[in-house]
């Protein structure tokens, strides 16, 4: 068996040694061959430098967007078996282990890791984090985020690749075309795999986000199914409503500002409890509310803003 461990890459310096190192220890703890490619998007620090000396071959994809360097690192890839990874992920040192029981179990076609925020993340960063991350056994999904992912060769080629028209959430695409095809899709809670490029700053979690959800529209186009536009259309509700309120506040109606407002906090409020209950934890609940309630917001602007062309850059990882 011989893996190929894919990761695009963008100014990783003080990320992609770490990232390096951690999958040369699991594979070692293996016992596998791994192949590491390092898909460098232009980097103007010592990223690539710091790469090559941790024993990648560095790929130059310049220009390209995120689906196209992932692309380009599974065609030069010569490994049966593909694992991509973010440049700022530290991977537990039985990854390629529990991979290898769940394949030779025929658990699943595809798994990947939940990812954790490390203490040192500030709250808002750990909280949004912590939404993904489940208490329980490993179960099925319908698709799977690209920060950690692995699967036989023979399936990504066999639905395409990543979509290299998606400027973001080509991991979502991915993951519903495989799910389609009839691939089993498992997410496994523990270990956790460390997420070290968090948010560190207010600016870069609305500034991610805005990006994230600009992806919407192309992605409904890909994916036109009911459950695709739902969050989208409640997003585009809140937004509105909270417009009014604004409106309403102006007008000098409090009472009907208020009443404006609250559908959306309920809806952000239920959002937040259907992913912390599992926590029986009322901050976190009370934290993620919050959040959810500034990301419908932020979906309905990158909607907006994707009618118009609009293209958010993504911000600089933390």
């Amino acid at each position: 068996m011989k893996l190929s461990v894919i990761i695009p890459m963008f100014n990783e310096e003080r990320h992609i040694a770490r990232t390096l190192a951690s999958v040369r220890t699991a594979a070692e703890h293996a016992g596998i061959a791994c192949e590491l490619l390092v898909v460098d998007n232009g980097s103007t620090d010592a990223s690539s430098q710091l790469a090559r000396e941790a024993g990648a071959r560095v790929l130059d994809g310049a220009g390209l967007g995120i689906g196209a360097l992932r692309n380009l690192g599974a065609r030069a890839a010569q490994g049966q078996w593909l694992a991509f990874l973010d440049a700022d992920m530290e991977m537990p040192a039985d990854w390629f282990i529990l991979g290898r029981n769940i394949f030779e179990q025929d658990r699943a076609d595809v798994f990947a890791l939940e990812c954790a925020a490390p203490a040192e993340a500030p709250w808002f960063a750990r909280s949004w984090q912590l939404r993904n991350q489940s208490t329980g056994a490993a179960r099925l999904r319908d698709w799977l985020p690209s920060a950690n992912l692995c699967l036989p060769r023979n399936w990504f080629e066999r639905v395409g690749g990543f979509d290299e028209q998606l400027r973001t959430g080509e991991d979502k695409d991915l993951g519903l075309r495989l799910h389609a095809a009839g691939a089993r899709l498992l997410l496994v809670p523990t270990p956790p795999a460390l997420h070290w490029g968090y948010e560190a700053s207010w600016a870069e979690w609305l500034g991610k986000e805005w990006w994230r959800q600009g992806s919407h529209l192309q992605l409904l186009r890909e994916h036109p199914g009911l459950r695709q536009w739902r969050f989208p259309l409640l997003a585009l509700a809140v937004s509105a409503a909270s417009l009014l309120s604004l409106a309403s506040m102006l007008s000098i109606r409090a009472d009907l500002a208020f009443l404006l407002l609250l559908p959306g906090v309920l809806i952000a409020l239920a959002l937040s409890l259907r992913q912390s209950w599992r926590h029986r934890d009322p901050l976190l609940s009370l934290q993620l509310a919050g959040l959810h309630w500034l990301r419908l917001h932020l979906t309905a602007a990158g909607l907006i803003g994707a009618l118009f062309n609009h293209s958010s850059r993504r911000p600089a990882r933390g």
